[in-house]
Protein backbone atom coordinates (compact mmCIF):
# COMPACT_ATOMS: atom_id res chain seq x y z
CA UNK A 1 0.00 0.00 0.00
CA UNK A 2 1.14 3.63 -0.65
CA UNK A 3 2.51 5.46 2.27
CA UNK A 4 -0.51 7.66 3.76
CA UNK A 5 0.30 11.21 2.33
CA UNK A 6 1.00 9.62 -1.37
CA UNK A 7 -2.47 7.77 -0.97
CA UNK A 8 -4.35 11.21 0.68
CA UNK A 9 -2.66 13.16 -2.37
CA UNK A 10 -4.33 10.53 -4.85
CA UNK A 11 -7.41 11.27 -3.15
CA UNK A 12 -7.34 14.65 -3.11
CA UNK A 13 -7.32 14.49 -6.68
CA UNK A 14 -10.08 12.27 -7.20
CA UNK A 15 -14.01 13.26 -8.02
CA UNK A 16 -16.33 13.09 -4.88
CA UNK A 17 -17.94 10.07 -5.71
CA UNK A 18 -15.02 7.98 -6.16
CA UNK A 19 -13.71 8.98 -2.84
CA UNK A 20 -14.28 5.78 -0.27
CA UNK A 21 -15.22 7.07 3.17
CA UNK A 22 -13.90 4.88 5.69
CA UNK A 23 -10.59 3.75 3.46
CA UNK A 24 -9.50 7.52 2.93
CA UNK A 25 -10.38 7.96 6.81
CA UNK A 26 -7.83 5.12 7.38
CA UNK A 27 -5.06 7.02 5.26
CA UNK A 28 -5.73 10.08 7.77
CA UNK A 29 -5.40 7.96 10.72
CA UNK A 30 -2.08 6.74 9.62
CA UNK A 31 -1.12 9.70 8.71
CA UNK A 32 -1.71 11.25 12.01
CA UNK A 33 0.00 8.24 13.68
CA UNK A 34 2.32 6.41 11.82
CA UNK A 35 3.47 3.91 14.21
CA UNK A 36 0.36 2.33 14.45
CA UNK A 37 -0.80 -0.80 13.10
CA UNK A 38 -3.58 0.11 10.53
CA UNK A 39 -3.51 -3.68 8.84
CA UNK A 40 -6.17 -5.18 11.45
CA UNK A 41 -8.50 -1.54 10.74
CA UNK A 42 -8.48 -2.03 7.18
CA UNK A 43 -9.22 -5.99 7.52
CA UNK A 44 -12.51 -5.27 9.41
CA UNK A 45 -13.64 -2.69 7.26
CA UNK A 46 -13.70 -5.50 4.03
CA UNK A 47 -15.49 -7.28 6.83
CA UNK A 48 -18.02 -5.13 7.73
CA UNK A 49 -18.24 -4.25 3.65
CA UNK A 50 -18.97 -7.91 2.83
CA UNK A 51 -21.55 -8.06 5.73
CA UNK A 52 -23.34 -4.77 4.90
CA UNK A 53 -23.32 -6.41 0.93
CA UNK A 54 -25.32 -9.22 2.36
CA UNK A 55 -27.68 -7.16 4.27
CA UNK A 56 -28.20 -4.91 0.98
CA UNK A 57 -28.98 -8.21 -0.95
CA UNK A 58 -31.48 -9.47 1.91
CA UNK A 59 -33.24 -6.61 2.05
CA UNK A 60 -33.91 -5.83 -1.26
CA UNK A 61 -37.28 -3.64 -1.90
CA UNK A 62 -37.65 -3.48 2.03
CA UNK A 63 -38.43 0.14 4.05
CA UNK A 64 -35.75 2.73 4.97
CA UNK A 65 -36.37 2.11 8.18
CA UNK A 66 -36.46 -2.04 8.27
CA UNK A 67 -32.92 -1.25 5.58
CA UNK A 68 -31.61 1.44 8.56
CA UNK A 69 -32.50 -1.41 11.58
CA UNK A 70 -30.55 -3.88 9.48
CA UNK A 71 -27.34 -1.45 9.27
CA UNK A 72 -27.74 -0.94 13.29
CA UNK A 73 -28.12 -4.35 14.39
CA UNK A 74 -24.91 -4.79 12.53
CA UNK A 75 -22.75 -2.21 13.47
CA UNK A 76 -24.18 -2.07 17.38
CA UNK A 77 -25.50 -5.42 18.13
CA UNK A 78 -23.19 -7.44 16.45
CA UNK A 79 -19.42 -5.28 16.72
CA UNK A 80 -20.71 -2.98 19.80
CA UNK A 81 -19.96 0.36 17.95
CA UNK A 82 -20.98 3.24 20.20
CA UNK A 83 -20.83 7.03 20.69
CA UNK A 84 -18.08 7.60 23.35
CA UNK A 85 -20.02 9.82 26.15
CA UNK A 86 -17.19 9.09 28.10
CA UNK A 87 -14.07 10.54 26.59
CA UNK A 88 -15.75 12.62 24.35
CA UNK A 89 -12.69 15.29 23.45
CA UNK A 90 -10.05 12.07 23.37
CA UNK A 91 -8.18 12.31 20.10
CA UNK A 92 -8.67 8.80 19.88
CA UNK A 93 -12.22 9.25 18.70
CA UNK A 94 -11.04 10.72 15.87
CA UNK A 95 -8.51 8.84 14.79
CA UNK A 96 -10.76 5.35 12.80
CA UNK A 97 -7.83 3.28 13.62
CA UNK A 98 -8.26 3.91 16.98
CA UNK A 99 -12.46 3.43 16.78
CA UNK A 100 -12.22 0.66 15.09
CA UNK A 101 -9.84 -1.01 17.96
CA UNK A 102 -12.57 0.60 20.68
CA UNK A 103 -15.31 0.65 18.53
CA UNK A 104 -15.81 3.58 20.44
CA UNK A 105 -15.69 7.50 18.49
CA UNK A 106 -17.09 10.87 17.37
CA UNK A 107 -20.31 11.15 15.52
CA UNK A 108 -18.45 11.91 12.14
CA UNK A 109 -16.01 8.93 12.77
CA UNK A 110 -18.54 6.63 13.49
CA UNK A 111 -20.47 7.96 10.61
CA UNK A 112 -17.98 7.74 7.95
CA UNK A 113 -18.04 3.42 9.45
CA UNK A 114 -21.91 3.52 8.61
CA UNK A 115 -21.52 5.42 5.28
CA UNK A 116 -18.91 2.58 4.42
CA UNK A 117 -22.04 0.24 5.09
CA UNK A 118 -24.57 1.83 3.33
CA UNK A 119 -22.71 2.11 0.50
CA UNK A 120 -21.45 -1.84 0.67
CA UNK A 121 -25.30 -2.44 0.82
CA UNK A 122 -25.60 -0.68 -2.38
CA UNK A 123 -27.81 2.01 -0.66
CA UNK A 124 -27.70 6.28 -1.45
CA UNK A 125 -26.50 7.54 1.77
CA UNK A 126 -24.36 10.81 2.56
CA UNK A 127 -23.45 12.88 5.67
CA UNK A 128 -25.63 15.45 6.98
CA UNK A 129 -23.99 19.24 8.11
CA UNK A 130 -26.12 19.39 11.17
CA UNK A 131 -24.93 22.02 13.98
CA UNK A 132 -22.88 20.78 15.90
CA UNK A 133 -23.79 17.06 15.27
CA UNK A 134 -22.88 15.14 12.04
CA UNK A 135 -25.97 12.84 11.06
CA UNK A 136 -26.85 10.99 8.10
CA UNK A 137 -28.89 10.13 5.23
CA UNK A 138 -30.60 7.55 3.37
CA UNK A 139 -32.64 8.30 0.43
CA UNK A 140 -35.41 6.30 0.29
CA UNK A 141 -36.97 7.83 -2.99
CA UNK A 142 -40.42 9.53 -1.77
CA UNK A 143 -41.06 12.78 -0.08
CA UNK A 144 -43.07 12.58 3.35
CA UNK A 145 -46.60 14.04 3.55
CA UNK A 146 -46.25 17.97 2.56
CA UNK A 147 -43.24 17.51 0.67
CA UNK A 148 -40.44 20.28 0.94
CA UNK A 149 -41.28 23.46 1.90
CA UNK A 150 -45.03 21.38 2.83
CA UNK A 151 -46.96 21.98 6.48
CA UNK A 152 -44.88 22.13 9.19
CA UNK A 153 -41.85 22.34 6.94
CA UNK A 154 -40.60 18.58 7.51
CA UNK A 155 -37.21 18.67 7.41
CA UNK A 156 -36.93 14.70 8.41
CA UNK A 157 -39.28 13.72 5.35
CA UNK A 158 -37.76 14.79 2.47
CA UNK A 159 -37.66 11.42 0.71
CA UNK A 160 -34.85 10.34 2.91
CA UNK A 161 -34.04 8.99 6.70
CA UNK A 162 -32.18 11.03 9.00
CA UNK A 163 -29.92 8.94 11.11
CA UNK A 164 -27.72 9.69 14.08
CA UNK A 165 -24.43 7.07 13.78
CA UNK A 166 -23.83 8.11 17.37
CA UNK A 167 -27.05 6.90 18.99
CA UNK A 168 -26.64 3.19 17.06
CA UNK A 169 -28.04 4.23 14.32
CA UNK A 170 -31.89 5.73 15.31
CA UNK A 171 -33.97 7.46 12.94
CA UNK A 172 -34.35 11.26 13.48
CA UNK A 173 -37.73 13.22 13.21
CA UNK A 174 -38.39 17.27 13.44
CA UNK A 175 -38.78 16.72 16.76
CA UNK A 176 -35.72 15.14 17.83
CA UNK A 177 -33.94 17.48 15.95
CA UNK A 178 -35.51 20.64 17.16
CA UNK A 179 -34.30 19.17 20.85
CA UNK A 180 -31.00 19.12 19.37
CA UNK A 181 -30.76 22.09 18.40
CA UNK A 182 -32.05 23.37 21.81
CA UNK A 183 -29.92 21.63 23.47
CA UNK A 184 -27.15 23.68 21.92
CA UNK A 185 -28.17 26.61 23.19
CA UNK A 186 -29.83 27.48 19.59
CA UNK A 187 -33.16 29.34 19.45
CA UNK A 188 -34.65 28.00 16.34
CA UNK A 189 -38.34 28.80 15.12
CA UNK A 190 -38.83 25.95 12.75
CA UNK A 191 -35.98 23.71 10.59
CA UNK A 192 -35.57 24.99 7.44
CA UNK A 193 -34.44 22.64 4.54
CA UNK A 194 -30.97 24.22 4.80
CA UNK A 195 -30.40 23.15 8.11
CA UNK A 196 -30.06 19.45 6.83
CA UNK A 197 -27.60 20.02 3.67
CA UNK A 198 -25.82 17.29 2.17
CA UNK A 199 -22.25 16.75 2.84
CA UNK A 200 -19.46 15.76 0.04
CA UNK A 201 -17.70 12.85 1.07
CA UNK A 202 -14.68 15.53 1.12
CA UNK A 203 -16.75 17.37 3.34
CA UNK A 204 -16.89 14.36 5.98
CA UNK A 205 -13.41 13.53 6.13
CA UNK A 206 -12.36 17.31 6.27
CA UNK A 207 -15.04 17.66 9.23
CA UNK A 208 -12.98 14.68 11.04
CA UNK A 209 -10.19 15.73 11.09
CA UNK A 210 -10.91 19.31 11.91
CA UNK A 211 -11.60 17.44 14.66
CA UNK A 212 -8.23 16.80 15.94
CA UNK A 213 -7.26 20.07 14.50
CA UNK A 214 -9.23 21.80 17.21
CA UNK A 215 -8.67 19.33 20.02
CA UNK A 216 -4.68 19.87 19.77
CA UNK A 217 -4.81 23.62 19.27
CA UNK A 218 -6.84 23.91 22.53
CA UNK A 219 -4.08 21.77 24.20
CA UNK A 220 -1.18 24.35 22.55
CA UNK A 221 0.11 21.21 20.59
CA UNK A 222 0.59 23.42 17.56
CA UNK A 223 3.38 21.19 15.84
CA UNK A 224 0.62 18.35 15.94
CA UNK A 225 -2.52 20.71 14.94
CA UNK A 226 -0.26 21.59 11.40
CA UNK A 227 0.36 17.66 11.19
CA UNK A 228 -3.18 16.93 11.14
CA UNK A 229 -4.30 20.11 8.64
CA UNK A 230 -1.81 18.65 6.67
CA UNK A 231 -3.84 15.57 5.71
CA UNK A 232 -6.10 18.17 5.06
CA UNK A 233 -4.67 20.07 2.72
CA UNK A 234 -3.60 16.73 0.86
CA UNK A 235 -7.17 15.62 0.17
CA UNK A 236 -8.77 19.05 -0.47
CA UNK A 237 -5.74 20.76 -2.24
CA UNK A 238 -8.01 23.38 -3.35
CA UNK A 239 -9.76 24.84 -0.01
CA UNK A 240 -8.10 28.24 0.85
CA UNK A 241 -9.25 28.36 4.12
CA UNK A 242 -7.49 25.53 5.05
CA UNK A 243 -4.09 27.30 3.16
CA UNK A 244 -4.86 29.90 5.51
CA UNK A 245 -4.51 28.61 8.43
CA UNK A 246 -1.61 26.52 7.70
CA UNK A 247 0.15 29.68 6.75
CA UNK A 248 -1.07 30.90 10.39
CA UNK A 249 0.64 27.68 12.45
CA UNK A 250 3.87 28.13 10.32
CA UNK A 251 4.16 31.07 11.16
CA UNK A 252 3.31 30.41 15.05
CA UNK A 253 6.07 27.83 14.77
CA UNK A 254 8.90 30.74 13.48
CA UNK A 255 8.12 29.52 10.17
CA UNK A 256 7.88 32.19 7.99
CA UNK A 257 9.18 30.89 4.46
CA UNK A 258 6.69 28.00 4.61
CA UNK A 259 3.84 30.25 5.64
CA UNK A 260 4.55 32.46 2.71
CA UNK A 261 4.41 29.03 0.66
CA UNK A 262 0.89 29.07 2.17
CA UNK A 263 -0.25 31.97 1.71
CA UNK A 264 1.68 32.21 -2.33
CA UNK A 265 -0.80 29.50 -2.45
CA UNK A 266 -4.12 30.98 -1.65
CA UNK A 267 -3.22 33.88 -3.93
CA UNK A 268 -2.36 30.97 -7.19
CA UNK A 269 -5.76 29.64 -6.34
CA UNK A 270 -8.00 32.44 -6.52
CA UNK A 271 -5.98 35.69 -7.28
CA UNK A 272 -9.21 37.97 -6.96
CA UNK A 273 -10.88 36.18 -4.22
CA UNK A 274 -11.35 37.48 -0.61
CA UNK A 275 -9.08 34.84 0.36
CA UNK A 276 -6.59 36.14 -1.91
CA UNK A 277 -6.59 39.57 -0.28
CA UNK A 278 -6.12 38.55 2.76
CA UNK A 279 -3.23 36.48 2.05
CA UNK A 280 -1.44 39.26 0.48
CA UNK A 281 -1.66 40.95 3.47
CA UNK A 282 -0.65 38.49 5.55
CA UNK A 283 2.48 38.28 3.42
CA UNK A 284 3.18 41.72 3.28
CA UNK A 285 3.19 41.50 6.92
CA UNK A 286 5.47 38.54 6.57
CA UNK A 287 8.44 40.25 4.82
CA UNK A 288 10.91 42.26 7.30
CA UNK A 289 11.03 46.31 6.84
Amino acid sequence: MLEPSEALAAIGVLPDAEIEPAMAALQLARLDRPGDDWRDASDHLSVLARESASIGAVMAGRSGEARVGALAGLLHARHDYRGDTETYDALDNANLIAVVRRRRGLPVALGLIWLHCLRAAGWDAHGIDFPGHFLLALRTGSAGPGGPGGPGRLVARQGRLLIDPFAQGITLGNARLLAMLESRGQDQPGLSPGITRPMSTRAVLLRLQRNLVQRRLAAGEIEAALGSLEGMLLIAPDDMTNWLDAAELNRLLGRPHKAGRCLERVIDLAPDSPAARIARQRLGDLRPG
